[in-house]
């Protein structure tokens, strides 16, 4: 894995069936990934914080650090790809 000292950021939606998936693939990060709605940030490591979120809404997902395998996974989960 390539780690930079960037923040990347994603613009994404989750369907509360993805909720897993989305986790297993953002804990084989070796850097912190925040995922928020609104005001609301939380761990996107924690099945308990995604949960507390308005899935409704797209989310934003800011990674400190690079994989290029998470940042191609993320693409799946787009929100401009996505119908609400």
């Amino acid at each position: 894995m390539e780690n930079r000292n960037e923040v990347t950021q994603y613009k994404i939606m989750l369907k509360p069936e993805e909720i897993q998936r989305f986790i297993q693939e953002a804990d084989r990060c070796d850097f912190d990934v925040d995922i928020s709605a609104d005001s609301h940030v939380v761990d996107a490591k924690s099945i308990l914080g995604i949960c507390g979120l308005d899935l409704s809404r797209v989310l934003t997902v800011r990674c400190h650090g690079y994989d290029p395998d998470f940042a191609e996974c993320l693409k799946k989960y787009a929100a401009e790809e996505r119908v609400k």
